[in-house]
């Protein structure tokens, strides 16, 4: 029996199909290309090969090509006896995230890391904002996403993977000075990992460097291949200096050819987040945004989530509806929301569809309603921000100016500091 490089035992016997499934796995955990090819040596060298197959399954799902995941999906399946327990619960924890299930996942998730704490594909399943714990809907999630990580923290030790997971679970939580210190240590052992500059983007965020972010990762993606899985949204942070610098004609270039659903090579949830939140910040700084350019995102929400099913997603869904004018498209999330966050989503689709009438007495209302814990619909500080900067307008546009700078002052005061200014002004 073949072992993984956190030493997880593998039922193969090649040693061709298990060096073929670690490559795999540096990829994917680095948010690079590469992942699928190197899995699918893997079952070319070992047809029987189920965490191989099962790998191909999930890979596509995080890409946003879930769909064509199912073939993998039913060959890992077909080749589940002998798996050791860690195996068959690894199979049984991302089987139930292919098929679509959520309640109770994470509770076996997390009892399972109790026993196999480097299961890490498991412990990636339930990290970060787009994760279990990141659109589990539940109060505190940020709180549970360090708890998680520091738990897990004495198996890794200075793994490049789960240094940089960790300084994003501390960042989120605010501990932003052990967050500096985890992010370098895993950017030392692998610079090239994109979820590494990914989250050392959002500590330059937290942090209000906005000149020195934008540097950061303008140079960075130079190298990135535009096919890897974070090039859109790692465009969309490089979009949101540039309009926070005022070099508007960079943030539109980077919209059209990295964010913008006819170019982008990103997952369709990245897509229907980052577009509708670059565009309404846009507005917000007082750059005039087309019509057109709502519509068409719009359309994309669409065709992409037309049954409202994901917190975060439904959300942006609203955002763009409204403001294309697509009243249809936001009463069905309004009437259809479901899950843990629902009335969030509700609350917030109905503020969005307030906005884009200019009611702002009414926004503030729906708006009240997700303040005390929007992290419940998922996405990080940096992406919610979108929350708090249609509050602070709201009441500018009632002619509360102080009251919008103090919002974002006392809830946001490092990295809103600018945008507060703008909007009071």
């Amino acid at each position: 029996m073949q072992k993984d490089q956190y030493g997880n035992p593998l039922t193969t016997s090649s040693v061709k199909a298990r060096d073929a499934y670690v490559r795999g796995l540096e990829c994917n955990l680095a948010a690079t290309p590469g992942a699928e090819e190197a899995f699918q040596e893997a079952v070319a060298e070992d047809e029987n090969f189920a965490l191989a197959h099962l790998a191909i399954a999930r890979n596509r799902q995080v890409e946003g090509r879930g769909v064509s995941g199912r073939e993998p999906y039913a060959a890992a399946k077909a080749c589940a006896e002998g798996l050791s327990s860690r195996e068959q619960g690894h199979l049984a924890i991302i089987g139930s995230l292919l098929e679509g299930k959520s309640e109770g996942v994470y509770a076996q998730a997390k009892a399972h890391l109790q026993e196999f704490p480097r299961d890490v594909m498991i412990a990636q399943a339930c990290l970060g904002v787009f994760s279990l714990i990141g659109f589990g809907g539940q109060p505190g999630r940020e709180a549970e996403n360090l708890a998680l990580s520091s738990m897990l923290a004495p198996h890794y030790g200075d793994d490049w993977w789960f240094l940089s997971t960790h300084a994003f679970s501390q960042m989120e939580a605010g501990q932003l000075q052990p967050a500096a210190r985890s992010i370098e240590r895993s950017l030392a052992i692998n610079p090239r990992n994109a979820n590494g500059s990914h989250h050392r983007a959002h500590l330059y965020y937290e942090l209000g460097e906005t000149t020195a972010g934008l540097a950061y990762l303008k140079d960075w993606i130079k190298d990135y291949d535009r096919q890897g899985v974070m090039h859109c949204h790692l465009s969309w942070h490089i979009a949101l200096w540039a309009l926070a610098a005022g070099d508007v004609k960079t943030m539109w270039e980077v919209a059209d050819t990295a964010i913008d659903p006819k170019t982008s090579s990103g997952p369709a949830l990245n897509i229907v987040t980052d577009m509708p939140a670059l565009l309404y910040r846009a507005e917000l700084a007082g750059v005039e945004v087309a019509p057109e350019r709502w519509q068409a995102i719009s359309e994309y929400a669409t065709a992409r989530f037309a049954k409202p099913r994901l917190a975060f997603a439904d959300v942006h869904a609203a955002l763009a509806h409204a403001m294309a004018g697509n009243a249809e498209g936001v009463a069905t999330i309004v009437e259809k929301a479901n899950g843990p966050a629902e009335d969030f989503v509700r609350s917030l689709a109905e503020a969005f569809q307030a906005i884009a009438k200019q009611d702002w007495q009414l926004t503030t209302e729906h708006l009240t309603k997700s303040m005390s814990d929007h992290a419940r619909i998922g996405g990080s500080r940096a992406q919610r921000d979108l929350i708090e900067l249609a509050m602070a307008s709201a009441l500018a546009r009632q002619g509360k100016s102080d009251e919008a700078a103090m919002l974002l002052h006392c809830r946001r005061p490092i990295a809103m500091g600018a945008a507060a200014q703008t909007i009071s002004n």
